[in-house]
Parts: C-alpha cells; structure tokens; sequence
C-alpha cells in the first residue's frame, strides 16, 4: 500500500457552560452538556501519513518528540481510527501549534480535532460532521466541540452515539473577542483528563450537574440574542462553580493562582465603570476575558498594564475544523 497522507486544522474553543465529569470515563460521556466558542485566531495543524516503513506510532508536537502517557493516548487514538479502517499501518504524525499547549487553553480539544479530521482521512475514511465529532470526543471531550464551527453545543446525549457536538451559531453571528490574560504558560501539573475523574468526589458536583440544564438554556438564549449581559452572568457563574467542584474534589485542584484572582477582580471593576466584559477560565490559570470586539483595544491595554500578566493572545470566533493542503 502507498503512503496516505493528509492535513486538518482545527481551533481551541473557550466554554461558556463548562464541561467537567464523565458520566463514562473511557467513552468520555460528559455529566452534563456544554456550550463554547471556537478561536479562530489560535490554531492546531496536524499532519498523519500512514506508512508501511513505521514500526509504530511516532508523534510530534511543535519539534518535540512525545513520549510516556501522551504517546499511548494518542497511540490508543489512533488504534480507533485504524479499527475504523481497516488500516494495519502505523503513522508519522506531526502536529504545531501557535498557542501555549497544556495551560488551560483547550490545546487537547484542538489537537484531537485535528487528529480526528487528518487521521481518519488518510485511512481513507470519509466521515461526516457527526461522526467526527464523536470520534474527537474519544480522544479529549471537548474536543467534539472544536469539529463543528461557530459557537457549538455539546449534546450529553444518552448513548455514545448521541453524545456529540452542534454549531448553534456561525462565527460571523456575533463579533466577541476572546482576550486570553497568560499568566503562566507552564504545563498543568494535573491534566483535565485525571481531574474529570475526581469529579464526583465533590460534594458539590451533583448539584452543579443538575442545574446546568437551566444554564445552558440561558446561554443558548443569550447567544442567539446576542445578549452580552446575559451571557457574561451566566458565563462567570458556571465557571466559577466548575472551580469550586475542582477546589473541594478529593484530592482538590487548585488552578487559580492569585495572579488570576486579581485579573478576575479587575474585570468585574472595569465591568462595573460601564465595559462590556466577562471572565471564564477552563482547567488552568490563564483568565479568558470576553468583550464585544469594539472594545478589545481598549481592554488590551487595562491587561497589558497589569504586571501579572505575561502575554495577551485573542481571537473572534472560529471555523470548523477543516482539511488543508
């Protein structure tokens, strides 16, 4: 057999409703649905070639080889889309990223996208968006949500097969900035993966879980309104609630760190002098400030002045993941 070869591009997504627990570890099924955005200015590119010379998986990400439990995830990964295909080669795979990886800003969702669309292409696989969109889901969760395009919903669902990511809105619906604050580009200490798992040991998870229906209906509604107040309310409460499950798990997750504390506190000022502006952080310390875009410039330079803060990235709404030459 020839070579097969392709290339996937595919964004992070920052979440509005957050996705924290499985209800399934091994498939991923999340304890409640989520609701996000794709970054389209922060991009993963991922090239797989399958080849009959490897004598097993070898990946790299941004020049480096991976090694140890990164290797074996996506080595595992991509036994899937081999078992999908029919496909009894091992792959090179090469993946780059212009964003810091393993900091809390989605690089996994990213990365899995991108794995998800390249490798089942070059095994010859022709899925649909659905179908890839459960298929990243298996790799990292929230990567399903970086399949379709726009602001996408994660649809629980009660089956593997209905557990899938949407697009409620494309990235032209509403012009949002996403200013991501760096206070640490550092890698994680512990992944999102080992913490999904812990979960449950919160006393506060359950209830988290069990009133995020509620949530969900007020951002979809606030994103189909383009409603900024509304998002921002309910955007600040769910993430600070996930933070306060990851705080009180067993044992507990502390990603704050007191540089996120004061951006955090920064914006709610600034919000109440009259800017249109919310915080959200995923599994990280990095504070993910939302604005409407005619006052990114401004925002911009309240951020830059605070010392804490090592490096701003941002980015509009984002595309689906999609094929490149």
């Amino acid at each position: 057999m020839s070579d097969s070869v392709a290339t996937a591009v595919a964004h992070p997504n920052i979440a509005f409703i957050k996705y924290w627990g499985n209800r399934d570890d091994s498939l991923r099924l999340p304890a409640n649905g989520s609701i996000s955005m794709n970054l389209g200015a922060l991009e993963t590119r991922t090239t797989v070639a399958f080849s009959s010379a490897c004598r097993s998986d070898r990946v790299s990400v941004n020049g480096s080889l991976s090694e140890g439990e990164a290797l074996i995830r996506v080595a595992n990964f991509m036994d899937r889309i081999r078992s999908l295909a029919g496909e009894k080669r091992f792959a090179e795979i090469e993946s780059q990223n212009n964003f810091p990886i393993g900091a809390g800003i989605a690089s996994s969702a990213a990365a899995f996208a991108a794995l998800a669309l390249a490798g089942s292409t070059a095994a010859g696989l022709h899925l649909n968006e659905a179908e890839l969109s459960r298929l990243a889901r298996l790799g990292s969760g929230s990567a399903c949500r970086s399949i379709p395009t726009g602001f996408c919903e994660w649809l629980a669902g009660d089956s593997d097969e209905e557990s899938i990511a949407v697009s409620i809105a494309p990235p032209d619906h509403w012009a949002l900035t996403d200013i991501i604050a760096v206070v640490s580009a550092r890698h994680k200490e512990v992944g999102s993966s080992m913490g999904h798992q812990r979960a449950m040991t919160s006393p506060y998870q359950a209830i988290r879980v069990a009133t995020a229906p509620e949530r969900l209906l007020e951002c979809r509604t606030a994103i189909l309104k383009r409603d900024f107040d509304r998002l921002a309310s309910i955007s600040e409460k769910d993430s600070t609630m996930m933070h306060g499950v990851m705080m009180t798990q067993e044992p507990p997750l502390f990603y704050w760190e007191p540089a996120s504390l004061k951006i955090m506190k920064n914006i709610m000022q600034w919000r109440r002098e009259g800017i249109p502006c919310f915080f959200t952080l995923d599994a990280g310390p990095n504070v993910h400030v939302l604005c409407p875009k005619e006052v990114e410039k401004e925002l911009k330079g309240r951020l830059g002045n605070l010392s804490e803060v090592e490096n701003l990235l941002s980015s509009g709404p984002g595309d689906a993941a999609h094929l490149v030459d």
